[in-house]
């Protein structure tokens, strides 16, 4: 059965593609079948897979009709990607005037027995795309840097995800937040980790994500950090955390 999982936060700069590119990589590491969804019009996570910007892509699905087998492309870390484009923006605006809403459940459910695991890179803003990715996932994980401002959209995203599930709209429900960039020897990172473990407890992963230069050069090179350099520490945080989440879900039935 195909895991579909949301990559989410209202928030930018907190290791949102980096966590969907990572994860993605580390799952395809394990055998199984990845499908990554960059649904963020700055398409990083797709200049990330080094698939070629100019290739078919999601919005040439719904603006096209294009056949999606060709919109989706295999990547060097042995994992799938749907690309996205500039042309989110758009995209968004569509399902928004077209009353298209459940367009991306609908397209991931067409070829839900392709796949083990679906991955949705979202923009960094609780926008139609996002609550697309949100209607789709069955579950959705919350990448957060480990400063106070990072706190603050936790709570309110966590409450869409929960209201969006009460309404029958969707199965979708947190799976767990993800410290990201961490450096503990800084006393605030510190102190917001035992911040987040205090206020969320059962949905702060073990794992943290270090601040690690071989993550962040990665991309350049149009590859996860776990094929760059699998010997770095932010590689096998990543692979650690694939490790972590397996288990929960597994434990979860999601």
């Amino acid at each position: 059965m195909n895991k579909v999982i949301a990559i989410a936060n209202q928030k930018g700069g907190v290791g949102k593609t980096t966590t969907a590119v990572n994860l993605s990589a580390s799952l395809a590491a394990t055998k199984r079948s990845v499908l990554l969804i960059d649904l963020d019009p700055q398409a990083n996570a797709t200049t990330a897979t080094g698939v070629d910007k100019n290739k078919k892509n999601i919005c040439d699905n719904f603006f096209e009709n294009e056949d999606l087998n060709n919109c989706i492309h295999k990547t060097s870390d042995n994992y799938y990607v749907l690309p996205g484009s500039q042309d989110l923006i758009a995209l968004d605006v569509a399902i928004r005037e077209n009353e298209k809403q459940g367009y991306l459940k609908s397209l991931i459910k067409s070829i839900d027995d392709n796949f083990d695991y679906t991955i949705i890179d979202t923009p960094p803003t609780l926008n139609q795309l996002t609550m697309e990715a949100l209607l789709a996932a069955s579950g959705t994980l919350i990448p957060l840097q480990c400063e106070y401002y990072s706190l603050e959209g936790v709570a309110g995203l966590i409450k869409t995800i929960q209201a969006i599930s009460e309404k029958n709209l969707s199965s979708n429900r947190v799976l767990g937040i993800i410290r990201t960039m961490v450096d503990l020897r800084n006393n605030l990172a510190k102190e917001v980790s035992e911040e987040l473990e205090k206020h969320f407890q059962g949905l702060v992963f073990n794992t943290l994500i270090p601040r690690n230069v071989k993550l962040a050069e990665a991309p350049s090179h149009g590859v996860s950090g776990v094929k760059y350099m699998p010997d770095s520490y932010g590689a096998k945080a990543y692979l650690a955390l694939t490790g972590e989440l397996i288990r929960k879900i597994g434990r979860a039935h999601v």
